[in-house]
């Protein structure tokens, strides 16, 4: 009897851990309300959450990133002229990050970064430059491999009087990196040689959005077919056609009421697992986070628009399971979870919150428990 229930305790443990993720959440620090990046357990299956570790000392890091072996954290550190860009040692089954190394962001303001096995990429907001460093084995930054300065403008005059890069991504077949300028409403295509030494990119293409929308976010469909753009001005979402390195414009589709009157500031988006539903959030006035059926066609068709229950929802995550969405209001200072339909996209309130101060930037990555020696 006792060794059955000892097996059926080590049964409901092993479940209990499939189903929990590590939830990683960037934040800005210098609201006063946040200590740094926290981790947190949360469990898919019923959207229960528990506090796990936070890493302190680590200035505005309000974009982050996973190292494609989730062992290494890259953090933008956004702070004017004197950003950095840090990185981080995960451990992914206690939590805990610990501090490996920073580099000058070689700009002003970097907010967004992302990562291949080879590299580290992060886009400077301020400046309107794009960094790239290489990674040393423990997974430390290099010097900068390649700084590239933009350097035009677009018609807004207050936003857009100068270059703004606001995102670094890289296709899904890995060989082009894609850059959106929101100052000057280009979106650049970039040819990516990982093991350059110098000339990692090289421009392929340069893409015109429609002038004073500001391109900010791009995604992709999950079969890498498609790709969809928000733009932050003022809502509209493009979706293009995607195949080596070329983008055609299908559709554009707005992401607000037509008679919306106020200051919209879309700024995140991602399709689901299922490649079923495009989901994009605004900030300004409108606090809101709109759902699209993805059509066979790539094509977008509204299926419903919801609050984000708070102000400021910057950026969001969907569950590993797909049964959640969590929202990162960032001048609400809570992460709101909605249950997610899979059936029909559509968002409920689960009554939720997770307390964090300026919650900026949010990853899921599965607990990998340590190898037995």
């Amino acid at each position: 009897m006792k060794r059955f229930t000892f097996l059926a305790t080590m049964l409901l443990g092993t479940q209990l851990h499939a189903q929990t993720y590590n939830l990683l959440i960037g934040t800005y620090t210098n609201s006063g309300k946040s200590e740094g990046i926290y981790v947190y357990n949360f469990n898919y299956l019923n959207g229960e959450f528990k506090a796990k570790s936070i890493a302190k000392g680590i200035e505005n890091p309000s974009y982050i990133n996973l190292s494609p072996d989730q062992k290494v954290l890259y953090a933008v550190n956004e702070s004017g002229a004197a950003s950095t860009v840090s990185a981080l040692s995960f451990d992914s089954a206690s939590g805990q990050l610990l501090f490996l190394n920073k580099k000058s962001s070689e700009g002003k303001d970097p907010c967004y970064v992302t990562s291949d096995a080879t590299n580290v990429i992060i886009a400077n907001y301020s400046s309107g430059s794009i960094a790239v460093y290489g990674k040393k084995l423990d997974g430390s930054l290099t010097n900068p491999k390649q700084v590239i300065q933009h350097t035009g403008k677009s018609i807004d005059p207050g936003r857009q009087a100068s270059a703004h890069a606001h995102m670094v991504q890289f296709t899904p077949d890995k060989k082009y990196l894609v850059c959106t300028d929101l100052g000057e409403d280009l979106i650049y295509i970039y040819n990516y040689n990982a093991s350059g030494k110098e000339n990692i990119l090289n421009v392929k293409t340069v893409l015109r959005s429609t002038p004073g929308t500001g391109p900010r976010h791009l995604t992709f469909s999950s079969d890498g077919k498609f790709a969809y753009l928000a733009h932050e001005f003022n809502g509209s979402i493009t979706a293009y056609s995607y195949k080596n390195g070329n983008f055609q414009k299908i559709q554009e589709i707005s992401s607000v009421e037509e008679d919306f009157k106020g200051r919209i500031d879309a700024a995140d988006i991602h399709v689901s697992a299922d490649g079923k539903f495009l989901y994009e959030s605004n900030r300004g006035d409108a606090n809101t986070i709109n759902v699209f059926t993805i059509l066979p066609t790539g094509r977008l068709a509204f299926a419903s628009r919801n609050s984000s229950l708070g102000k400021g929802p910057r950026n969001f995550a969907i569950a590993p399971s797909g049964r959640y969405l969590l929202v990162a209001n960032q001048n609400s200072n809570e992460i709101v979870i909605f249950k997610r339909d899979r059936i029909t996209g559509a968002l409920t309130d689960l009554e939720k919150r997770i307390s964090v101060g300026s919650p900026v930037s949010l990853i899921f990555a599965p607990i990998q428990q340590p190898k037995k020696k």
